[in-house]
């Protein structure tokens, strides 16, 4: 039987996703289940991917086998760009079988993987193929992260947009409260978010608060992003 796999992805570069995938999994493992994260490529460093690296100290685990053979990230790219340049820097590309290999090994022993994006959802992996495309031929189900600072209603809809127009099922919604914000900025930003999930069709995707030190306002809506079918 094969694990479960969810996309995480962000509206932009930088709003958390890395963070949010580890909580994600220090959350779910603490439920029983058997856990691990994968990051579809990352640019900016070498040898094993500091995103991982990071998802594994906020689980609470030490760097696995699996990331030191390279399983949970197969590209490492040292210049810091999107995808398709760093590759195109080092004399190469993206090959999105070699993921999904990668990604099939992790479902064998795994109950539940989480796929880290890079950037927003249309970064190009290659010139010819955007992250959302890859999770959309995939199957995935998708997390999006966002965040109550400026900017982030209109890049909320726009991930929004571009999730429902290519058939991407929004399984919930993380809202970054480590950016400061003013509070009346904050709760509305929260309030016109929940109301474009039902307008995009996303009804059962639970929105979910992330705190200071990893702490989820409603961790039992959580569930709903595993089990979307439980409203």
């Amino acid at each position: 039987m094969r694990g479960v796999v969810i996309a995480v992805g962000g509206i932009d570069t930088g709003i958390g996703k890395t963070a949010a995938t580890g909580h994600l999994a220090r959350h779910f493992s603490e439920t029983g289940l058997n856990v691990i994260t994968q990051k579809i490529v990352q640019t900016g460093c070498e040898g094993v991917s500091e995103d991982i690296a990071e998802h594994r100290r906020i689980m609470g685990l030490d760097i696995q086998e699996v990331d030191l053979d390279g399983t949970t990230c197969p590209y490492v790219f040292r210049f810091p760009a999107s995808p398709h340049l760093a590759a195109a820097m080092e004399g190469g590309k993206l090959d999105a079988t070699a993921i999904q290999r990668s990604t099939l090994q992790l479902q064998h022993r795994y109950d539940l993987l989480l796929l880290e994006g890079v950037g927003g959802l249309l970064v190009p992996l290659t010139p010819a193929l955007l992250f959302a495309d890859y999770v959309r031929d995939a199957g995935y189900g998708l997390v999006l992260v966002t965040s109550p600072r400026l900017g982030s209603i209109n890049h909320t809809f726009l991930s929004l947009e571009a999730c429902a127009s290519r058939g991407i099922e929004v399984q919930g919604v993380i809202y970054n409260r480590f950016f400061e914000a003013d509070e009346a900025i904050a709760s509305d930003t929260r309030e016109v978010i929940a109301s474009a999930l039902k307008r995009y069709g996303f009804r059962n995707a639970p929105l979910v608060d992330l705190g200071a030190e990893g702490r989820w306002s409603d961790p039992e809506a959580l569930n709903r992003i595993i089990n979307p079918q439980t409203c």
